[in-house]
Order: C-alpha cells, then structure tokens, then sequence
C-alpha cells in the first residue's frame, strides 16, 4: 500500500501548528507499519540552508493555473526513512511567512495540482492521496475533474483531513475560472454559502473526511462547532470519521529530552521536583516544593479558553499555587497577565512569546496543566502534559474529551469540566488542587498520567485501516 500525504507544512521543514507535528509523525509511523508513506509540501523561502543541503533536484515540470502554466521544480529530501518532495515555485513560496497573503488562493491552488502532476515524474504513483485542511483541499476536486480518466490515476483514492474546520479557503467566484480553472460543468463543486469554499469540496470529492479526533467528528455536524459547514457535512456523513493524533514520544520524552532541567522516568519522579525547582527560579517565583505549579502553554485567545481563566484569575491566585504561563495571542489577555504577574510577582511567572524551550521545561517542571479550549479539534499539549507527569484540567470537548478522563472514579488521568462557564472550571482548578494536597494520591494519578499511552502507533493502526477499507483489501 502507498500513501501520499499532501500537507502545506510539514516537520523538520516547515512549521507554524500541529498541522506540521502531524504531517512529520504520522508518515513515520506508517512507515514503521510497512506502509509506503511519502510527503509533499511547497519548497517555502523560510526552509533553513540546512534542510536545503539535504534536498536533491529531481526534475522540473509546468503545472496548469487556470489558463496558464506556471514553472514548478520537484526536490526530494530523504529524513528519518521518510522520502519528502518540496514544490519549488519562488513566485509563490519564496515568501517570509506560510500564509497570510493575498494570493493564497492561487498559491495552494497551483500546489494541489502540482501534487498531481509530479506523480509520472517521481516513480511512485500512489494507491492513497492524503490530503490536509483547505491548502490542499483541490487536490480530491481536480483530481475527479482532470485526471480520472488517465489509467495512470484512475484507481487513486483520496482522504482529507479536517484539522480546524475554522479556516476553510474561502473566497469570491471570481475565482472559479481566472485561478482554479475549473470548466462550468464542475464549478459547482465549490460553491457553498454564496462563495467559493475549497474545504466544501474536498468533503464531497473524497473517497474518506476525518478530523483529528472522535469527539470532534460529531462536534462538527453541530452549527456551534461547524463554522457553516454542518448543512454539507450532515450530506456526507457516511464518509466521517474521527482518529485522535498522537504526539512524537520521541520528542517529548523526559527520560532523554535535551530541553528540561533534568531527566526523569515514571520511576525517578523525584527528578521532577527538580525540574519544578528550576523552573520556578528561572520565572522569579518563591521556590516551594509543596505549593501546586499550574502550567499554561497556549495563544492567549479566548478560543483557547483565556476568557475563563481571565474572568477568575484572581480567585485562583488567593489560594496557595503559582502560574507559569507561556504565550502571545490577543493585545487584551497579554496585558493581562501582564499586570497580573506585576501585582503578584509571587504566584505569576510570565513569558509572552513562543519558546520551545521554555515550553518544554513548563511541561516537565509544572504540577499541573490548564488547557479550558473553547474548541479543540484534537490538542497536543494535554498529552504532553500526561507524558511529563503534569495533570491536565480540560474542558470535554474535541480531543481533549478523548484522551483526558476525570480521575474522580479512581481511574482517570486529569480533570475534566463540561459547561464552558468560568466557575466550572474553578470547581474543577479547586479539585484539582485538592488532589494535589493528597500525596500518596497525587503519585499514583500521575504514574497513571506517565504511563498512558498516546503515541502515533495507536494513530496509524487506526488510519492504515481506514486505507484499506478504501482500497478495498
């Protein structure tokens, strides 16, 4: 079986979210499943000179756009046994940034077809297509309107995976011919709510949708969680599907990880304290070993649930826990905790900013992990948290309904709030801090938390077959 798996970013090439963790992982584990998994992704200007050292020129082809052809350059790039193709166009990728620009439309369009056209030039022609969010949401749509009738492609299936049905490439129908060339006959296939919508027609073009979690495939046949799209999806729900991610034990691995202050095991938790220890220096909080650390890796966005924990901050912060908070988001919640970390030096440790770092250390060093989503299609930091023995408090929504569950029948993993009201999630911070209070209690919830199992294996077994019900083996 082959799968080529179309991202618009990809780990260790180019990153902006989980998208790019997924697109590195998942054809890794594949391939350890004996699964012939290749990747393709655009040959942006911000891939370092390190990775371009490891690329070789393949070819070079044209791609059609619209009623024009455009140059398009095929590297390989070989990594961890995984074989990656980068679509080299500097018109359209030699940009300082992935997306935010004002041809993305025909930027992603020229690379989902480029997909298609490099397949007679790189000697492997795919049984699976799998294709990610709305960049790549053409492919499965040119693919059934250019190419089904060549014999070269005829038998091709295609998958795409819903990641964040919020951003859904939408735009005027000015489009339809001047950028996406698609002939009158199949226009329609992207015509959704008096606009044109790419992700719309991936969802009725191909053979398979997913999202990134179980609870989040349901989540979005409801309108609160649809973003509009819940009338086309209730259409095709024969073809939905949820399959959790996983996280890259690999990387997050106290046991090895270059990051944290000190490793530790399951074992040899006594090395955590450690890392709590370190930890709390280095944000210029009182080090106590017994005062709870809660951690909050994030965007500071209220999709993200930081309207909660702004709405009842300082009821928290009156009983004996510190913060560590890590992130950049909206003006309103920066200054914030801004002030808050000025008012209460003691129990507010603050780092606007992305730090990968910093980031894992607060995984390793902090007690506890604060992650209140809105919406949350799948979440990676909640089984992080797990992997480091920080106890996860989550709202039951998406992913984190799936791979977080209250510890209060004895067996959970965390703490878990239904409503997405403020005190719910105070009710739930206080349990947890209770919990904390017990420490013959609080070691086996998390040894439970460290053992849990949230790998990519898991993940690929699920997805492997879903490719074989497609292909029908």
């Amino acid at each position: 079986m082959k799968v080529l798996f179309a991202s618009s970013e990809a780990y260790p090439f180019a990153m902006s979210g989980g998208l790019a963790d997924v697109a590195g992982a998942l054809p890794k584990a594949l391939r350890k499943r004996l699964v012939g998994c290749r990747v393709v992704l655009p040959l942006y200007g911000t891939i370092s000179d390190e990775m371009r050292e490891k690329m070789t020129f393949v070819t070079s082809i044209t791609v059609p756009v619209a009623w024009r052809r455009q140059y398009c350059g095929i590297f390989e790039a070989h990594i961890d046994g995984v074989i990656y193709y980068l679509i080299d166009n500097q018109y359209y990728f030699k940009r300082d940034s992935l997306y935010g620009h004002y041809d993305d439309a025909e930027r992603f369009a020229f690379f989902s077809r480029a997909v298609l056209e490099m397949i007679p030039h790189i000697g492997f022609t795919p049984d699976i297509i799998h294709c990610n969010d709305w960049q790549t949401a053409l492919v499965p749509v040119y693919l059934n309107s250019f190419y089904r009738f060549d014999p070269l492609y005829s038998n091709i299936k295609t998958v795409f995976t819903i990641h964040n049905i919020q951003y859904q490439g939408k735009y005027g129908y000015e489009l339809t011919e001047d950028v996406l060339g698609l002939p009158p006959e199949n226009a329609s296939l992207l015509d959704y709510d008096k606009c044109v919508n790419f992700m719309k027609g991936a969802i009725q073009c191909a053979d398979k949708v997913t999202t990134v979690s179980p609870t989040y495939s349901k989540e979005i046949l409801d309108p609160y969680y649809s973003h509009g799209l819940d009338g086309i999806l209730s259409m095709f729900t024969y073809k939905l599907t949820g399959i959790v991610n996983g996280i890259d034990c690999d990387v997050y691995n106290p046991e090895t990880d270059p990051l944290i202050y000190k490793n530790f095991t399951a074992g040899t938790v006594k090395d955590k304290a450690v890392n709590k220890k370190k930890l709390q220096e280095e944000l210029g909080l009182p080090q106590k070993a017994d005062t709870p650390v809660i951690g909050i890796v994030t965007r500071l966005v209220k999709h993200k649930g930081i309207d909660l924990v702004k709405h009842v901050f300082e009821d928290m912060l009156q009983a004996d826990l510190q913060f560590a908070i890590l992130g950049s988001g909206e003006w309103e919640f920066e200054t914030f905790f801004h002030s808050m970390a000025e008012k209460y030096p003691d129990k507010v440790g603050l780092k606007l900013g992305f730090n990968p770092q910093l980031a894992h250390r607060i995984y390793a060093g902090a007690d506890i992990f604060l992650m209140p989503s809105q919406s949350e299609p799948c979440g990676l930091a909640q089984m992080v948290a797990l992997r480091y023995g920080t106890i996860p408090i989550v709202r039951e929504t998406g992913g984190l309904n799936d791979t977080i569950q209250d510890s209060g029948d004895g067996e959970g993993n965390g703490f878990t709030f239904k409503s997405y009201n403020a005190h719910d999630m105070l009710n739930t911070v206080w349990r947890a801090i209770t919990g904390y209070a017990d420490k013959k209690g609080w070691a086996v919830l998390r040894d439970r938390a460290m053992k849990c199992d949230n790998s990519w294996g898991t993940s690929a077994n699920a997805y492997i077959r879903l490719y074989k019900e497609i292909i029908g083996k």
